[in-house]
């Protein structure tokens, strides 16, 4: 007999990377940006610190809400177009037969095969035929809430992390130059990884995520600045 190949293809990975690139890319960003508002304003390192702390919880709770929130919405609509097929199927099953045969005709098959295929695939799985070619919802492509939202607050924790490493580290005077600088450093190298991961293009990717991280830090710099000096 033999042995079968699993390929590994990268769409395996669009549900976690896509949240655990979001999640780090705006946990280096707002955190940054945060840090920076506060010390262009004239703010202690104290205040500073707890601004960037507060920053972080808040940023990861929230990117887990709205991960949640948003995946579930998905999750159901798959949940209700599944089980309106259900009731589909058991009221006319010949005419889902031919809606499947119809739809690989459309993808170039003959209608004597397709009709083969179609017969043959719904008498394997029936409602898994319809979900992945009338549908579009496959396994590796389906809303998976919970690990959405844990890797969109954990991944927002650890790039939250590193502009509070080097608030913390670096002298008070040096903090307008330092966290822009290193947090645009991890924005390239974040944008770097997921470009490779998803096999973009790696100067692209860093590029992407650089700029929209600069004019978000300068922003708010200025924002702070302003603020500072009128009150």
């Amino acid at each position: 007999m033999p042995v079968r190949h699993k390929e590994r293809h990268r769409t395996e990975r669009i549900g976690w990377l896509r949240a655990a690139v979001l999640g780090a890319n705006d946990g280096i960003v707002s955190t940054a940006s945060l840090v920076l508002g506060v010390a262009a304003a004239n703010g202690t390192r104290s205040n500073i610190l707890v601004a960037g702390v507060a920053g972080l919880v808040a940023g990861a709770m929230a990117m887990a809400a709205g991960e949640y929130v948003s995946v579930h919405s998905q999750a159901d609509t798959e949940g209700a177009e599944l089980e309106r097929e259900r009731t589909e199927l058991k009221a006319d099953d010949e005419g889902e037969h031919r809606e499947l045969a119809a739809i690989y005709v459309g993808r170039g098959l003959d209608p004597s095969l397709a009709k083969l295929v179609a017969d043959q695939l719904m008498a394997h799985d029936a409602i898994g035929a319809h979900a992945r070619d009338e549908l579009g919802i496959t396994e590796t492509l389906s809303a998976r809430p919970i690990q959405a939202a844990l890797a969109s607050a954990c991944s927002f924790a650890v790039g939250a992390a590193m502009p509070l490493l080097v608030t913390a580290l670096a002298p008070q005077a040096s903090l307008i130059i330092l966290v822009p600088a290193t947090s645009l450093l991890f924005l390239a190298l974040l944008g770097a990884l997921a470009a490779s991961a998803g096999g973009a293009g790696v100067t692209v990717g860093a590029i992407r995520v650089t700029f929209w991280g600069a004019l978000a830090m300068g922003l708010t710099a200025g924002v702070g600045a302003l603020f500072g000096t009128i009150v």
